[in-house]
């Protein structure tokens, strides 16, 4: 999807998108992507909080000081005109964001991409409750007050339901009901329910895809009037392709194994060799989240529906064949700075 004569990019053009999650890998390919292709698009609103003792608008400059944005600086040099920066935060009431800004963004937004989560698996259940589902609660209850909505784009996970032996593309559902986790953490103090988060969170691995499962369930129930689809990503990796291939900007999940294992600090790793590595391309991912605001936004359908962005057994990636790749391409093209010699596998043995 790189032209604008296709039908996808017809569909964003003389749009105002409002973005959550801009900062983040996925949210930065993602405003790139829509830069690029999409450049007759009206505007794009980020929301961005205050970090460090910087402003929005500061971090909204450094945000856009980055190499990923460079092939859409060449093409289109006046781009900044169409990114306003919002002040808010998601886990701050009515998501910190001001009157005037509220009212900018009901009478403007046609799209919203909420792509903001904590994706940390050991992350403290209260603190991903508020990010993840009560984060979501606000940007619906904001959605519902937009009067030109067109379609509204929430990035769950593919491993929301990772607990089932099969997974189709529909909500599930949830482990508990939305209501009743949001009013336990929010009489439940810190301690407690972290003493108590094996018992709650039961069968799911860790406290993020308990808490996606539930949002999507929120979705179910908060967005019968809003024109709406999910995205299930896997493991999101680098580029593909676009902007340039292979891209990264940060060395969470799989992305450090390469540098830890590269050189030779990290040998060994529990894990089964014929295991899927379900990783995607960062510009897979937002083709994905493109296509689908388009359908849904076209009315190709009415329902809410669910799209599943991962390689599965198809095209599939195994961890024996990571370990195969990486020993190959450690010796062809090694780390500048090497402790021990590259040997890198996984083993079942605990």
């Amino acid at each position: 999807m790189s032209s604008c004569e296709s039908e996808i990019c017809e569909f964003y053009k003389n749009k105002s998108i409002f973005i959550t999650g801009a900062t983040g890998f996925l949210g930065k390919a993602l405003v790139e992507k829509l830069l690029r292709s999409c450049n007759n698009l009206s505007t794009i609103y980020i929301l961005i909080r205050h970090k460090k003792g910087k402003t929005p608008s500061q971090r909204l400059d450094e945000f856009l000081d980055c190499k990923v944005f460079e092939k859409v600086n060449e093409t289109f040099p006046d781009y900044r005109k169409k990114l306003v920066a919002i002040e808010g935060d998601l886990v701050e009431p009515g998501l910190g964001i001001s009157e005037k800004d509220k009212e900018i963004l009901k009478k403007s937004v046609h799209v919203v991409f909420h792509s903001a989560a904590t994706v940390r698996f050991d992350e403290p259940l209260k603190i991903a409750i508020n990010m993840n589902i009560l984060g979501t609660k606000k940007v619906i209850d904001l959605c519902k007050q937009m009067e030109n909505l067109k379609v509204f784009v929430h990035v769950s996970t593919a491993y929301a339901n990772c607990d089932r032996s099969r997974v189709t593309e529909d909500v599930y559902p949830p482990p508990v009901q939305p209501e009743k986790i949001l009013e336990a953490a929010d009489w439940m103090d810190d301690g407690l329910m972290n003493l108590i988060t094996p018992s709650i969170i039961k069968k799911k691995p860790n406290t993020y895809t308990y808490t996606k499962a539930i949002a999507e369930s929120l979705i179910i129930k908060e967005c019968k009037e809003i024109p709406c689809c999910i995205v299930r990503p896997s493991i999101i990796g680098c580029s593909w392709k676009e902007p340039i291939p292979g891209w990264i900007d940060n060395f969470n999940g799989p992305t450090a194994l390469f540098p830890a294992s590269g050189t030779g600090v990290l040998r060994t790793m529990l894990g089964h060799l014929d295991a899927v590595a379900d990783l995607v391309p960062v510009d897979v991912v937002v083709n994905n989240l493109l296509a689908a605001g388009w359908f849904r936004g076209a009315e190709k359908t009415k329902k809410i529906i669910v799209f599943h962005c991962t390689s599965g057994i198809r095209n599939k990636l195994t961890w024996g064949m990571m370990e195969d790749y990486g020993v190959n391409c450690f010796f062809k093209t090694p780390f500048e700075k090497v402790f021990i010699l590259p040997n890198p596998h996984f083993t079942s043995y605990k």
